[in-house]
């Protein structure tokens, strides 16, 4: 156990899928597991494991933001031993290529965080997801039939930014949008040799304007959580 989670090292999955909400790994526990129970509530960071179709897996909520997804990604590859973290969470589109519900799996973040030199001492703005674990997810959404968008994305620190400059960004290192956890996931993979990746639901446009509820986003992913359980399989 840890201060931020009084789960068992036996309680957590090798493979732990992390939205960012608390109520949407509740959401996903009560309506894609079976045989599920509850792991952790220490800050109401809910905690879920259960089985999808016979594989054991973990449901846990990283919370909002950069420092939030480093505590708990890096204590559940370092102290619980897992082996596979997949984000899912919602992203801001920089680009009308893009349309709501539309499901990007992330390339390489980039940021201006300074969360990679505060951990580790090292300079990278640019990280990438692992290359083994993108192809399977890449495979399995063929074999659903369902469109995926590999692009990079800009992993923000503050919601509430200028956001005047997002196509300068898009333009300079293609990302296709905005979000706020994916970069400290990276940057603990790789430094404790584990693998990450993010899936990302667009929500939002920051060229059309068109956005959905915060209920929509906590229920209506759909798309995407199946790509991320189906690959457990």
């Amino acid at each position: 156990m840890t201060v931020h989670n009084k789960a068992l090292k036996e309680d957590i999955a090798k493979t732990v899928l992390m939205p960012g909400d608390p109520l949407r790994a509740k959401y996903i526990a009560e309506h894609f597991l079976d045989d599920w129970k509850m792991v952790n509530d220490v800050r109401n960071m809910y905690a879920y494991t259960g089985f999808y179709k016979g594989k054991k897996v973990t449901i846990m909520a990283s919370g909002m933001g950069i420092p939030s997804m480093g505590i708990y990604s890096y204590e559940l590859f370092k102290f619980y031993d897992v082996d596979t973290i997949i984000r899912i969470g919602s992203a801001g589109a920089y680009t009308d290529k893009l349309k709501l519900y539309d499901v990007v799996l992330v390339n390489g973040t980039y940021s201006e965080s300074n969360y990679a030199m505060e951990q580790g001492g090292e300079e990278q703005k640019i990280l990438y997801g692992s290359s083994e674990l993108n192809n399977h997810l890449k495979d399995v959404a063929k074999k659903l039939d369902i469109t995926l968008h590999f692009n990079n994305i800009y992993c923000s620190e503050a919601f509430y930014k200028n956001k005047d400059n997002y196509q300068e960004i898009y333009q300079k290192y293609g990302c296709v949008g905005v979000e706020m956890e994916s970069f400290a996931l990276f940057h603990n993979a790789r430094v404790l040799g584990k693998k990450a990746a993010c899936l990302l639901t667009i929500s939002d446009s920051l060229v059309t304007h068109y956005e959905i509820t915060s209920e929509e986003r906590e229920k209506s992913f759909h798309t995407m959580i199946r790509i991320a359980l189906e690959s457990l399989l």
